[in-house]
């Protein structure tokens, strides 16, 4: 094999492993020595134990070799990011509150990850509480720049070639911005497809999973192995889910129809991100459609934030009132904040949103996807800011299913990403999308 094991995309990992030409433990080798060579300086992991990894790959080669049934990851490093729950390993939710914290049971989607194969790597590093407050992972292209947050050692780790597939969480931008920062394929499927039981709780009405890889097809491929209902989780929706690889597969059988929204926050785009949208834009053509939306549109940015605050504040009170002094000072003023969101505000937010899903439900019959930002444009400079999350927080508020793909490039040289969103419960339809674009852009590049 020429290539090293550790660049391989999941779907390549994933053939050689089946056809006897790879072996699980090969790869894992590959991703620990990657690891050693590289995290000193980008620090994507809060917990990597070598000797484990390789026992479960080893387990997993044994498995192939007498002929069981292999499930779609079969073999295949996985990183979780650090508020989803291990029976085997800490979960410590970025916070030494929580320091050497351990379950007793397995989230729901690490059963699933595990029924499916995948080698469970180790936890990625995440911002305090999976909130604004970063910890110390930098971006593997800089490492004066953030990787963004909150799932920045997902990001990171993917990018630096430590894992091919890495698992995050988004309540406001938190898989798309770090995607867009470091250069991968992130995908937040429509809220509800992957249950969130045994994931740290910040907003039941918010939070939602996703995925990180280097390609289109391996994102899609690690979602669909997390997706299914239930019934522990009352977002999680009881309807049969599309198969996003299908459709990261599968060529369009018409130009689709796209739509850009001239948004009053667009002017927060850097010069780099907004000439690279808008030649995104001139190559597309007439497939993209410019609109001017109502104003309220720009508003459910606020209605998202009351919501996030309000509920992340009762949901963590008891973390909050017993370890007040271990709570960072960027995130304490917004829990201050936080509590002085009265019900009738709250639910006036809740029937807001409602209100904007229904919006979008009709819009999407005359268009396959938006085409918006990823982020504001480069990573920015390492602090205690992870960069701002305003382009991901329309789509998050209401739950409808979101890829970025790394396509830009800004003024350093750092990557941008280019965000599609398409409608609810059609994420096959949305990676088709994405698919067409790409090809589309590539195209017309060379």
């Amino acid at each position: 094999m020429k290539i090293k094991p550790h660049d391989l995309s999941a779907v390549q990992a994933a053939g050689f492993i089946a056809s006897g030409q790879l072996k699980s433990v090969q790869l894992v080798q590959s991703c620990l020595d990657r690891i050693a060579e590289t995290d000193g300086a980008i620090k994507a992991w809060a917990y990597l134990n070598p000797e484990y990894a390789l026992e479960q790959a080893a387990a997993l080669d044994r498995r192939r070799q007498a002929g069981l049934p292999t499930g779609p990851l079969h073999g295949l490093p996985v990183g979780l990011k650090d508020i989803i729950d291990t029976r085997d390993m800490p979960t410590q939710r970025g916070t030494p509150i929580f320091e050497g914290r351990q379950t007793a049971e397995d989230a729901r989607i690490v059963e699933m990850l595990r029924e499916a194969g995948a080698v469970i790597m180790g936890k990625t590093v995440t911002t305090e509480l999976a909130f604004v407050h970063a910890n110390e992972t930098r971006n593997p292209h800089n490492a004066d720049r953030t990787p963004g947050g909150s799932s920045s050692g997902s990001a990171a780790a993917v990018a630096a070639g430590h894992v091919p597939l890495a698992i995050g969480t988004q309540t406001n931008g938190s898989v798309i911005r770090p995607a867009s920062f470091c250069g991968t394929f992130g995908f937040k499927p429509t809220r509800g497809t992957i249950p969130r039981t045994g994931v740290l709780l910040t907003s039941k009405s918010l939070d939602q999973i996703g995925t990180f890889a280097r390609t289109l097809e391996d994102v899609a491929l690690l979602a669909d192995a997390i997706s299914g209902y239930d019934q522990r989780d009352p977002e999680s929706y009881p309807h049969a889910r599309p198969s996003t690889v299908e459709g990261a597969r599968q060529e369009v059988p018409v130009d689709p129809e796209l739509a850009w929204f001239n948004l009053p926050f667009n002017d927060r785009l850097s010069e780099a991100a907004a000439e690279g949208l808008e030649s995104v834009i001139e190559v597309l053509g007439s497939r993209v459609t410019r609109m001017d939306p109502a104003d309220q549109l720009g508003e459910l940015v606020a209605v998202q934030a009351r919501i996030h605050e309000y509920e992340i504040a009762r949901h963590q009170a008891e973390v909050f009132d017993a370890h007040w002094d271990q709570i960072s000072n960027t995130l304490k003023p917004i829990i201050e904040r936080a509590r002085k969101i009265g019900e009738a505000e709250y639910q006036d937010a809740l029937a807001v949103k409602a209100s904007a899903e229904s919006f979008f439900a009709e819009f999407f019959q005359d268009y396959d996807a938006i085409l918006a930002p990823s982020a504001a444009g480069e990573a920015v400079s390492f602090g205690s800011n992870t960069g701002d999350p305003i382009f991901c927080t329309l789509w998050t508020l209401v739950g409808l299913p979101c890829v970025t793909l790394p396509l830009l490039v800004g003024e350093t040289g750092l990557p941008i990403g280019v965000q599609l969103i398409g409608p609810a419960q059609k994420d096959d339809r949305l990676l088709r999308t994405a698919r067409w674009c790409q090809n589309h852009i590539a195209a017309k590049a060379a």
